[in-house]
């Protein structure tokens, strides 16, 4: 079931899921996070970041079909919300308005859905199944998952050693590349939308 482990496929899995998770290019929402006062825990993200990762892998189109919604949907839907963090890194703007009765605790939203554990690395994680036997994905997760929680605990002191003006245009350049991905992401599944409901009418 597992299959067998080989080196080359670990780290080739490893490195899509670490491209398309990018947990670099999130430092600065994180930070931005944080200046708002919400609570981000390191632990909890990983947790439940490797839980969703896992979760999904076995049973992630049996769930999605339960509710009738496909992966190409479900990316979309993900891509829209990436779309607007994007917008706000980018344009010094808030659009996600916090109400009194909001959590401060953000480390589920937005930081493991749709940041680590998004639409794209679990439409991701589901396309390399096949392509590479499940330990070697399963342990690239584990890696990436590894990674996360450094990140996640050094954010403070990167912080400090960048410095605020350093930090402001890795915002703005992290946040362009965050456009992309979202725009990517959406016109890539619409397109397969379209095909499918294409193929469907014939």
């Amino acid at each position: 079931m597992l299959g067998h482990f080989n080196l080359q496929e670990f780290i080739s899995a490893f490195f899509v899921l670490f491209a398309i998770i990018d947990i670099p290019g999130s430092i600065p929402i994180i930070l931005a996070l944080r200046k708002r006062g919400r609570k981000i825990h390191a632990t909890k993200a990983t947790i439940l970041s490797f839980m969703m990762f896992i979760i999904f892998f076995f049973v992630g189109e049996a769930f999605l079909t339960l509710f009738n919604v496909d992966i190409a949907s479900f990316a979309i839907a993900g891509s829209l919300i990436i779309f607007v963090m994007a917008l706000e890194m980018i344009l010094d703007i808030k659009i996600f308005q916090e109400t009194d009765d909001a959590p401060k605790d953000s480390t589920f939203f937005p930081v493991v859905f749709p940041l680590i554990a998004g639409a794209g690395a679990l439409t991701t994680l589901i396309s390399i199944r096949s392509q590479y036997d499940n330990i070697n994905i399963l342990l690239a997760v584990t890696a990436n998952m590894l990674v996360i929680y450094i990140v996640l605990k050094l954010t403070k002191r990167l912080e400090q050693w960048l410095g605020a003006g350093i930090l402001y245009m890795v915002r703005k350049f992290f946040g362009i590349i965050l456009l992309s991905i979202s725009v990517k992401l959406f016109t890539s599944n619409l397109t397969h939308l379209i095909d499918t409901f294409i193929r469907a009418d014939n």
